[in-house]
């Protein structure tokens, strides 16, 4: 299997509002036991959730049935801040995002969803809010991610992406995908392991 380039990401969108939200509130530590990241996903801002839906049943976004199927988060500031667990990004991931929108992310966060292939473009406050809202309004509005035009279209409006450069160029070319690229190139990485010779006359 090869790398995979992202270039574009389409899909319904999952409205979250707020600032600074935490990577505990996005995971909470207690499903942090297990080995794996498996079934973090089924956890994904539980507590938040609990409360929200108290009052009114599938009222946060997340426990939302018309969002279920969202393959873009609608985030604002300086979302993933606090402690820097891979898991946050991993159940996020894992619930079928591919791509998180939001004014600004934690850089421990925003690096962790770069490694799973998760794209994470920045925009505008003013941005933001048309976005979320667009999204609350409908639901079925398919969100159209373009990483080589740097805009997203949503609700017949085109809207600007920031992305750092690395990072973009990560996505269009596949790098970001350390299994994948050594998976694409692996005869080069028999040739060297064989030029080891703490590999090659290895004897366990």
């Amino acid at each position: 299997m090869g790398v995979e380039r992202i270039r574009e990401i389409r899909g319904t969108a999952l409205p979250l509002r707020g600032d600074d939200i935490d990577t505990d509130r996005i995971i909470p530590a207690r499903f942090l036991k297990s080995v794996t990241f498996e079934g973090l996903q089924d956890h994904l801002f539980e507590d938040d959730r609990k409360q929200v839906d108290a009052a009114q049943p599938g009222s946060h976004p997340v426990s939302n049935p018309n969002y279920a199927g969202a393959s873009v988060m609608l985030v604002q500031a300086n979302f993933g801040c606090g402690s820097s667990l891979e898991h946050a990004p991993q159940a996020i991931h894992r619930r079928g995002i591919r791509a998180v929108i939001g004014h600004s992310f934690s850089e421990i966060f925003f690096g962790n969803s770069v490694a799973l292939g998760m794209t994470c473009p920045t925009v505008s406050r003013e941005t933001c809010e048309a976005l979320i809202a667009i999204a609350e309004r409908d639901p079925a509005t398919e969100f159209a991610i373009d990483l080589n035009a740097m805009k997203v279209a949503a609700g017949g409006r085109a809207f600007d992406l920031s992305l750092p450069g690395g990072a973009r160029e990560a996505f269009l070319d596949g790098s970001w995908d350390a299994t994948g690229l050594l998976l694409e190139n692996f005869d080069q990485v028999r040739a060297v392991a064989a030029s080891l010779p703490y590999v090659s006359n290895w004897n366990p």
